[in-house]
């Protein structure tokens, strides 16, 4: 194809966003997608919503969100500007932009699994076609477009930079966020060719407010892993902090809170029962597999990523001492889990370290229990298990377990009530510093 052809094929995609007659597919509406394609819905753009769970899809279609801090007002605003979810991925023809936002997660040996990318790719393959975008926003490693996604399109017969656009944006969704939304947060963007990173500004600069590019797609791709591995790594390391403060008999919340006023050089981290969501636990596993390919071994990144999955340990240790100074043992007492998502005020249980207590606190033979305003019934996991449907809390049901332990702060928990019934009261998120009698872990 001639450089008139080319540009004359730029021109029409940038038209056709710029005249909001492009019609975007979203490729995955969980997390990711559904915020994405309310932002683009709320920009004039008519928006398919691509997804395999025939139940979300009715869902959606009858303007119903599946997401706690997502209203169904914002689901019915999409299908009034013309949004519809299927599950026919044929349709992806009818799409100018496709942007695929599919879970990446690990295997059982902590290896990168993309087989939700490669099947996303399997279904759209024979629908690719000229004029079209196509924008990888699941997080993964250096060199996924161009590796993975790149012979997809080649095998369809087109030109990337040409008849073609390929890019990587990493998402950055932070769920309940109050401060920063898909539109506010900046949109990083890095393209196979200049072409794709034109034509990836593009698009993104009619729903988002500030747009980052970068130099390519794995510079994209790298971007997304730094910022969590930087997260895990002083996670990390204030995880490590709580566990000396602790032994030493000192407040870790005390000693962050005073290191904060710092007004240069310090950033505050909290600790916790573990690390949770979809991007810290995972991520920088990517970089550390990709990384033996070049035979580095990323040791500071290994390191902080064993000290986070060995908190949950920390806690039923913390527990177990507890219920014994208490005259007990944790084999046949009743433990309530408080809080069981990954994050405060948020209903998403993805990679969420309370689900592993639950586990250590049975396999010891505790008898376990949980109570999640947001999280109505134990759902489906990966790699947990649990037949449990959220306790209901009063004075009288807290009062019958033999140890309590706060978990996730979630805003809607009664921590007075709780406090002053909990036999014995485990906190992990430092929601009772100034009390003796709680046990911090």
């Amino acid at each position: 194809m001639n450089k008139r052809m080319a540009i004359t094929t730029l021109d029409n995609f940038k038209e056709k966003i710029g005249a909001r007659t492009a019609v975007i597919g979203v490729l995955g509406m969980g997390y990711v997608g559904i915020p994405l394609a309310i932002s683009m819905a709320k920009a004039d753009f008519q928006v398919i919503g691509f997804d395999v769970n025939q139940p979300h899809i009715e869902g959606l279609n009858n303007g119903h969100s599946s997401i706690k801090h997502i209203p169904d007002d914002d689901i019915k605003m999409m299908k009034s500007v013309g949004f519809e979810a299927t599950g026919d991925f044929s349709r992806a023809a009818q799409c100018e932009v496709l942007i695929i936002c599919v879970p990446t997660p690990l295997d059982k040996t902590r290896e990168p699994d993309l087989s939700y990318v490669t099947a996303t790719m399997d279904m759209i393959s024979p629908h690719l076609r000229a004029g079209q975008l196509l924008s990888l926003e699941s997080t993964t490693w250096p060199g996924t477009t161009s590796e993975i996604l790149l012979p997809y399109v080649e095998n369809a017969g087109l030109t990337v930079g040409e008849d073609f656009y390929l890019i990587y944006s990493p998402e950055r969704e932070d769920p309940a966020n109050e401060h920063f939304s898909t539109q506010t947060i900046p949109k990083v963007v890095g393209g196979h060719t200049k072409a794709c990173l034109e034509a990836g500004t593009a698009l993104y600069e009619n729903f988002i407010d500030t747009i980052v590019p970068v130099s390519s797609t794995e510079a994209s791709e790298m971007v997304k892993l730094l910022e969590n591995i930087y997260r895990s790594i002083n996670i990390g390391l204030v995880n490590e902090m709580k566990i000396v403060a602790d032994a030493m008999g000192l407040d870790i919340f005390e000693i962050i809170d005073a290191a904060k006023t710092k007004p240069f050089g310090f950033t505050a981290f909290y600790p916790g029962p573990g690390i949770g969501g979809h991007c810290i636990p995972i991520d920088p596993f990517y970089l550390t597999w990709k990384a033996r390919e070049f035979g580095v071994h990323t040791r500071f990144i290994e390191l902080a990523g064993e000290i986070n999955a060995a908190m949950p340990q920390y806690v039923v240790d913390k527990t177990v001492r507890a219920l014994n100074q208490a005259g007990k043992s944790l084999m046949g007492s009743n433990v309530l889990a408080l809080g069981i998502a990954y994050k405060r005020d948020v209903d998403d249980m993805r990679e969420s370290p309370s689900a592993v207590v639950m586990e250590l606190l049975q396999d010891w033979g505790a008898n376990v229990a949980y109570s999640d305003p947001n999280v109505p019934v134990f759902p489906t996991m990966r790699n947990h298990e649990f037949d449990l449907k959220s306790v209901e809390l009063s004075p009288e049901k807290i009062a019958s377990y033999d140890a309590v332990i706060l978990l996730t702060d979630h805003s809607d928990f009664d921590y007075d009530m709780i406090r002053q019934n909990a036999t014995v009261l485990v906190d992990t998120r430092g929601k009772y510093r100034d009390d003796g009698g709680v046990v911090r872990a």
